[in-house]
């Protein structure tokens, strides 16, 4: 099993403070990996050791995850604050351009830190800063929202999302953490994913003690913008409207027996995304960076390999 990393604190411009992993050669290309929900730097194990001998690795905590700061109003939880504590993570880290890799969540984010720094970005101020994007198991943000408005197993496979945004659910938190709510939101049915060995199971159980982290995670979602619908809402096409395209090479990774997001999310994403290359790992549920870290890897190494 992976050994612990350590972690330097790092204050940023945004005003949060991150537990930071940052190994490997300081002149070397920097990947800054994003973990996703719920939890933290240590979705990349198996990845941060098998590429700190050429890259520059650099892993956080997210803000609101573990020992990172967590403010508790939704409000420091939109995207937009969330995609610039990267930026400002790299600023702070004296690192210019990288390559931006998530998962989950953090591959959310990474597809907005991507649309934002990739040269002639959506933001000026970062424009030509990411290089690459390597995506794991996070859907394209415009494929996602058309799908829950059209597609009806995206839509029944979302629904722990307004689980998590409703208000009473904050008593269950309250009273059982993470794990209490995840249980409430999915009950009779398994969340996709393997099981964590029980060292992986004792760290997160630690991580999701404290009630401000629990309020945090969850903030996540409560910030988001995205339009979960009820299954008994219409399905309707959304208006058709123009969405900026990805143009720097981006690594698609997607396990395919992901139950909370069906391969349908890859639906249209060479569309978006015109220098995509999408690798299918079979048999894996949604944490495909420590359930296959070895199909990962390899994908990773191919595609970083081609400057």
């Amino acid at each position: 099993m992976a050994d612990d990393f350590e972690q330097i604190r790092v204050a940023l411009s945004t005003g949060v403070e991150l537990d930071v992993v940052d190994i490997g050669p300081r002149d070397a290309p920097a990947l800054i990996f994003l973990h996703g929900f719920p939890e933290s730097h240590r979705t990349w194990r198996y990845q941060l050791p098998h590429f700190a001998d050429r890259f520059r690795c650099i892993a956080p905590d997210q803000r609101g995850y573990r020992g990172s700061s967590k403010p508790q109003d939704v409000a420091s939880y939109t995207p937009d604050k969330l995609i610039a504590d990267i930026f400002a993570l790299a600023d702070a880290l004296g690192v210019g351009e990288f390559t931006v890799v998530g998962h989950d969540w953090g591959g959310a984010i990474a597809w907005g830190v991507a649309l934002g720094g990739q040269p002639n970005g959506l933001h000026p101020a970062w424009s030509g800063r990411v290089t690459r994007a390597v995506i794991a198991n996070a859907p394209h943000p415009a494929i996602f929202q058309r799908l829950l408005l059209t597609n009806e197993q995206q839509r029944a496979a979302s629904q722990y999302i307004s689980i998590f945004r409703d208000p009473a659910s904050d008593v269950i938190l309250q009273e059982h953490g993470i794990a209490g709510l995840l249980a409430h939101a999915f009950a009779g049915r398994v969340p996709s994913g393997g099981i964590q060995p029980p060292d992986e199971i004792a760290r997160l159980l630690k991580d999701w003690e404290d009630r401000d982290t629990c309020r945090a995670m969850i903030n996540w979602y409560r910030g988001s913008p995205a339009l979960v619908p009820a299954m008994d809402a219409p399905y309707a096409e959304p208006p058709a409207t123009p969405f900026p395209k990805l143009t720097i090479p981006t690594l698609v990774i997607w396990a395919l027996d992901d139950v909370a997001l069906p391969p349908c999310n890859l639906d249209g994403v060479a569309d978006l995304v015109p220098a995509v290359q999408i690798v299918h790992v079979p048999d894996c549920g949604h944490f495909v960076p420590w359930e296959a870290p070895e199909a990962v890897n390899a994908a990773m190494d191919e595609f970083l390999a081609n400057d």
